[in-house]
């Protein structure tokens, strides 16, 4: 394994179904639980917990919010106090919501968007590249992009992406408009919070080079810009940036022709 699979393998490192039981809302399997969440959540109305699956009753959907608060107040996880889209496939029907701390709990699939900011210099492509508050609940003090966040219920990705650059980069929406889609990226990873079954939808944008980022909302710590091949030689040489940063950048460098040979081959079918 190379120094940039191991970050793939990392972010892939669940085996599903393993010891979790599907959770399923009616008949749709919408995450994973392990057997002491489902001995709790046998607890709750609506939901039958049994020994191949737990599942809450589809008429009582609008119930799941009101379980995770109740699981919260318990301990058993987070409370985060966001609402995020519950669906048993990316692109299917919205079937409730749940808060995002719970989300890793119940192994239901979190979507976010992430976005490259490049800079056009004399030497070649510059990023930005933004170092996370000290007080962020997870990975705090990692490096991360100019922007990236989860997916709130009722958002899209696009609507996702303009609201976090203003907020986490202080961008102009007419600027931030002019970002590209590169792709998505999936991944089920175990970490102490639980499963994490992430979905990120990837962008790049090129910015003029007397813009600036600012945190607007107090989630970064700072800013720097760096050559491209810096940050290659970060995600090679180190863990510096947040774990699932990691994937979107070795794509970019895919992109940009930093990586090739055998060693792109490789990462692509890994990542892709």
């Amino acid at each position: 394994m190379t120094d940039l699979l191991r970050h793939i393998a990392l972010c892939n490192n669940a085996v599903l179904p393993g010891a979790r039981l599907p959770f399923r809302i009616g008949a749709a399997t919408v995450g994973w639980v392990l057997p002491p969440l489902a001995e709790l959540l046998a607890g709750f109305p609506h939901i039958t917990a049994g020994d191949h699956a737990v599942t809450l009753a589809a008429d009582a959907a609008s119930t799941l919010p009101a379980i995770a608060r109740s699981l919260a107040e318990r301990g058993v996880m987070r409370w985060r106090n966001e609402a995020f889209d519950v669906r048993a496939t990316p692109n299917g029907p919205v079937l409730t919501t749940i808060d995002r701390g719970a989300l890793p709990k119940f192994g239901i699939q979190s979507q976010g968007i992430h976005l490259d900011g490049l800079v056009a210099m004399p030497d070649g492509p510059h990023l930005w590249v933004a170092r996370r508050a000290a007080n962020k609940a997870l990975d705090p003090g990692k490096l991360d992009h100019i922007t990236a966040g989860g997916i709130p219920a009722g958002l899209t990705p696009w609507q996702t992406l303009i609201k976090e650059t203003a907020e986490e980069a202080a961008m102009p929406a007419d600027l931030a408009a002019t970002a590209r889609p590169t792709g998505t990226i999936s991944y089920a990873m175990d970490r102490a919070e639980g499963l994490r079954r992430d979905l990120l939808h990837c962008y790049e944008i090129d910015l003029p080079p007397d813009f600036t980022p600012h945190a607007a909302d107090g989630e970064v710590e700072s800013f720097e810009l760096w050559p491209l091949p810096r940050a290659l030689e970060a995600v090679r040489n180190s863990d510096a940036f947040k774990f699932n940063v990691n994937l979107v950048l070795l794509a970019l460098f895919l992109r940009h022709g930093l990586i090739v040979g055998k060693e792109a081959e490789a990462i692509k079918a890994a990542l892709f």
